[in-house]
């Protein structure tokens, strides 16, 4: 049998259906929780588009500059709550938090 090459079309995909989409997923940006020295946190990239601000690093002392991909992590686990742990949030080199620099 020769396969064809051609697309399926509109109406074929349609009738195939599409997977639902995991809008929670989608929100939350890629978020995952991490345990690190003991302790459990939220680790959520930021893309280069999204990166609009300079931050200071906590692992090396130096500038996540504008446009750079970096990482935004805070206590998932933290005795004050999720708000006071999400005010106190940093934003990281990934590198930087992928070596554990503090």
């Amino acid at each position: 049998m020769v396969r064809s090459n051609r697309s399926k079309g509109r109406a074929a995909r349609a009738r195939e259906g599409h997977p639902d989409l995991d809008v929670e997923r989608l929100t939350t940006g890629w978020r995952r929780t991490e345990q690190r020295a003991g302790r459990e946190w939220n680790v959520q990239p930021v893309s280069e588009v999204q990166a609009v601000k300079a931050y200071l690093c906590p692992g090396c002392g130096l500038d996540v500059e504008p446009g750079t991909a970096h990482l935004v992590a805070w206590r998932a686990d933290g005795v004050l709550g999720d708000a006071a742990d999400l005010a106190a949030r940093r934003h990281w080199h990934t590198h930087c938090w992928r070596i554990g620099a503090r």
